[in-house]
């Protein structure tokens, strides 16, 4: 742990309301800088409606702001409150900025989204800059097809924000796997040379719980752990899972199948009563400490989101990635690319789901070879890296060259 250098603030911005991506990948950070540096405080600032259902750090701690979902008109409404969008964003905004006013960081971190969400921390941004906050922008190793993403950034006038606000570009990966910003158009070389590629946000468990007593079950190890994330879009995985056990009861491992919070109530029940009649098939709704799961099972059935893949690169399991196509690519382009070097094996779901073509992946998978036969220097390097940055940052009297971009360490 660092020397402590006195009292440091780093304010996190978290912007979805829906899934469990953005809040989890900043709580692993949250987690890991404290642990790290003594005196440093963070905030994280998240418009999820189940963060409070995680456990958080000594000198971590959150603030909810109300939580808003996109529709598939490409709008947005609200989420538990009774008010217009209008109103929504706006209270949205000012706790934002009134937030990082007072809480005065030495760093703010956002994630994902250059301005947030409908441009709700352009203003924040400004006043931090102009009191000297170092303004980072951390982006997931994919963000989705170039020729989407080039779109998405023009309209929202996210370009002007990268070359002229922001101080760093934070990727999450490393380039041999994804560069976020390939083939993306009309950003200037100023940007990229902001870019540092950090490598993967390695992942730790300290299995406390067996997943027999969370589920109520008899369930055994070795065991198929099948995990659509937040669940919201993960229907279809769990029915081609289910069909292909309902097709071949001798598939030899027991399947532990974990729905997510946000999939629906209905499809939820509809699942259970289908898992009830198969003796291999266990099921639970959510559980906070994933990454106990993970390291725990002989493999993974997963639509391939990016901590999902981070836990399976950390535990080094066999996995089976089914990845969304729509709203975006962005879990397709993880997972083609990840298997053509090895670390993952891919199947697409074409809208027959063959139960065949599930239950013989997923026979085979505890037997596929594990990501750690492919050799990557820095695979998953990204935590040191980031600790290491922010001390750079923190302790420097002069200003910080960023020192990512070549991955140093060789493991």
């Amino acid at each position: 742990m660092s020397q402590n250098t006195g009292q440091t603030r780093l304010l996190i911005y978290s912007h979805d309301s829906f899934g469990l991506g953005h809040l989890r990948r900043c709580r692993t950070i949250a987690h890991s800088l404290v642990d790290h540096r003594q005196g440093l405080s963070v905030l994280i600032l998240s418009g999820s409606p189940i963060i409070g259902s995680f456990d958080f750090r000594s000198s971590v701690d959150f603030v909810r702001i109300p939580g808003v979902v996109k529709l598939r008109t490409g709008g947005y409404t609200t989420l538990g409150l009774d008010i217009g969008i209008e109103d929504a964003m706006a209270i949205r905004e000012t706790i934002i900025r009134n937030t990082a006013e007072v809480f005065n960081p030495n760093i703010f971190l956002v994630d994902k989204e250059p301005l947030g969400l409908q441009g709700e921390v352009g203003d924040t941004l400004n006043m931090l800059k102009a009191k000297g906050t170092r303004l980072v922008l951390g982006l997931r190793d994919v963000m989705d097809d170039p020729g989407k993403l080039t779109d998405e950034w023009e309209r929202k006038m996210a370009i002007p924000a990268l070359r002229d606000v922001y101080d760093d570009i934070w990727v999450y990966g490393l380039p041999e796997i994804c560069n976020p910003l390939e083939g993306v158009g009309n950003i200037p070389k100023s940007v990229l040379n902001k870019l540092s590629f950090t490598g993967y946000l390695r992942r730790t468990s300290v299995p406390s719980v067996s997943p027999s007593s969370m589920s109520g079950t008899n369930i055994q190890e070795p065991f198929i752990l099948v995990t659509p994330g937040g669940g919201g879009d993960g229907a279809s995985l769990v029915d081609w899972v289910l069909r292909a056990y309902e097709h071949d009861p001798g598939i030899p491992h027991q399947a532990f199948i974990v729905f997510g919070p946000f999939m629906h109530i209905d499809l939820q029940a509809e699942f259970k009563t289908r898992a009830e009649r198969i003796a291999k098939v266990h099921v639970t709704t959510f559980d906070s400490n994933l990454e106990n799961l993970v390291s725990q099972a002989a493999g993974v059935v997963a639509m391939g989101g990016y901590n999902t893949f981070c836990e399976i690169l950390s535990f080094d399991k066999p996995s089976l990635i089914v990845p969304r196509t729509v709203p975006r690519l962005e879990q397709y382009i993880r997972a083609s690319r990840a298997e053509e070097l090895g670390l993952v094996s891919m199947i697409v779901d074409d809208g027959s789901r063959d139960p065949k073509e599930m239950a013989l992946a997923i026979r085979n998978l505890p037997q596929r070879p594990k990501p750690s036969a492919i050799h990557l220097p820095g695979l998953l390097d990204g935590l040191s890296n980031i600790n290491g940055t922010v001390d750079q940052w923190l302790n420097a009297a002069q200003s910080f060259e960023p020192s990512l971009r070549v991955i140093p360490n060789d493991s």
